[in-house]
């Protein structure tokens, strides 16, 4: 996701002298995941961060947190501290839909049109594991947003139901970055009668101990360690040979991802934003509770039936370019399914990952569930990620 420079934060500045609080706790054969973790914030741009795996039976194999949750470096960063992950929220909001389908109110394979008739791209046969793919075509919408419309459900479902579609829907797929929020919430909220972040803190979040929510009430919003956007990190990316030729920019990308532009502290990290139900962008949660709740479905008291995570995790979309990234994206219905190793080296490993780095993921030959969440954001998810240093120290102790 891209985002503009007009943060209101100051530009960072660290002293050399600083040190950075690491707490928690690793299971013996794990340390060198410990010093992963602390090595992100002396070489690297971390400010707080959390990064936890538990396995299926509850116990945690990591848990650690540090830093601290401002700019200044004047809060630390506490075992409870909050933050938004962006699109880590589409893999645990899937996770809540698959729960209907686990139900029998629905399946992948039940046309859209039989839920939702009045949405235009539906009207040829659409289904809904299609949807929950990035397949419908609904990338984005022609009216010009602010994002307080993001706030506004009636309108942002008016406004796709009555979308022309940007290709025929089920033909291809291109990543609805803020858009899939609504599609899955609107069919769950017609098929159940509750809302995605309802049926999150239900069959979820406190079955699991998670601390996760979509839809953050007021009074755990002092919670939240305010986003900075990576135009602010005390180490930015090496500048660009000014003599080559700029990245080719899909022409979807403006639509999916800078109508509205999100900026990481004016807008995700108000309270507005945190209230909100928009499970394409803004869950408030820490690595312990995305990882809790990946572990949980892979356990014995899984809401999910074998039979549904596999239905939620065939590949939909496989290795062909998507049309907002331009590079494959592999896809079941709204989790991404290991992709180059992303989610470490097992291949039937899913979940979802966000803008900045954040990422939560489930591996099912470990049985484990994985969570990374940060405040500073990525300035270039191109390079080296501390997410994914995280996870291949990880993956070299587990061998």
């Amino acid at each position: 996701m891209r985002f503009t420079a007009a943060d209101s934060l100051a530009p960072f500045r660290m002293s050399s002298t600083i040190d950075f609080p690491i707490h928690g706790r690793v299971a013996a054969g794990l340390e060198p995941v410990r010093e992963v973790f602390a090595a992100n914030f002396t070489d690297n741009v971390e400010v707080g961060a959390s990064f936890a795996v538990f396995s299926a039976t509850g116990e945690a194999l990591v848990d650690l947190w540090g830093g601290f949750t401002d700019q200044a470096l004047s809060q630390p960063w506490r075992a409870d501290t909050l933050v938004n992950v962006y699109s880590t929220t589409k893999g645990l909001a899937a996770l809540t839909f698959a729960t209907l389908v686990e139900e029998g109110l629905t399946s992948y394979e039940t046309p859209v049109r039989e839920i939702w008739p009045e949405l235009r791209a539906a009207k040829d046969g659409l289904t809904v594991g299609q949807l929950l793919a990035h397949q419908g075509g609904l990338v984005g919408v022609s009216t010009q947003l602010e994002v307080a419309d993001l706030y506004d459900w009636q309108k942002m479902i008016g406004l796709l139901e009555r979308q022309e579609p940007f290709w025929s829907p089920g033909s291809q797929a291109g990543y609805h970055a803020v858009t899939w929020g609504y599609l899955p919430g609107e069919l769950a909220r017609r098929l159940s009668g509750r809302t995605l972040g309802q049926l999150l803190a239900e069959r979820l979040s406190r079955p699991f101990a998670a601390d996760f929510y979509l839809g953050l009430p007021e009074p755990e919003m002092n919670r939240v360690a305010p986003l900075i956007g990576p135009n602010r990190a005390r180490i930015q990316p090496v500048p660009a040979d000014p003599n080559a030729a700029a990245p080719a920019v899909p022409e979807l990308y403006p639509i999916a991802l800078q109508n509205p532009v999100i900026r990481p502290f004016a807008d995700a990290s108000s309270r507005d934003w945190q209230a909100a139900e928009i499970a394409a962008s803004n869950g408030q949660g820490n690595a312990a509770g995305i990882a809790r709740i990946y572990a949980g479905v892979l356990g014995s008291d899984s809401p999910l039936a074998e039979e549904t995570l596999a239905a939620l995790t065939a590949e939909r979309v496989g290795m062909t370019p998507d049309l907002v990234l331009g590079g494959p994206v592999r896809r079941g219905a709204g989790v991404i399914l290991n992709t180059e190793e992303g989610y470490g080296p097992v291949p039937d490993s899913f979940g979802h990952s966000g803008a900045g780095g954040s990422t939560g993921f489930a591996d099912p030959r470990h049985r484990i569930g994985v969570g990374y969440a940060m405040n500073q954001m990525q300035p270039n998810l191109e390079g080296d990620t501390r997410g994914g240093r995280l996870i291949r120290a990880l993956y070299k102790c587990l061998g």
